[in-house]
């Protein structure tokens, strides 16, 4: 990726955008796709459940998060 603002970075925040964690795997980084895929995936679930209906404001958290880390990823120098 050429850096913060690359047209990379852009394609990766959309994709983060429809799916947590696509951005990050766009971008080669694992670890932080699946974080970022994992817990918005199990917050949006149990709230689905409406076992947990209280937890949907951290899948939005961490949803937001995973699309701001796509955008502002800057690649190892």
């Amino acid at each position: 990726m050429a850096g913060q603002g690359s047209g990379g970075n852009v394609i990766a925040a959309i994709c983060s955008f429809f799916i947590p964690g696509l951005g990050q795997l766009v971008q080669g980084r694992i670890m932080a796709a699946l974080m970022f895929f994992i817990i918005p995936a199990v917050c949006y679930a149990l709230t689905a459940t409406v076992i947990l209906a209280i937890l949907w404001p951290v899948g939005a958290i961490f949803h937001l998060w995973a699309i701001i880390d796509a955008a502002r990823y800057k690649g190892a120098s």
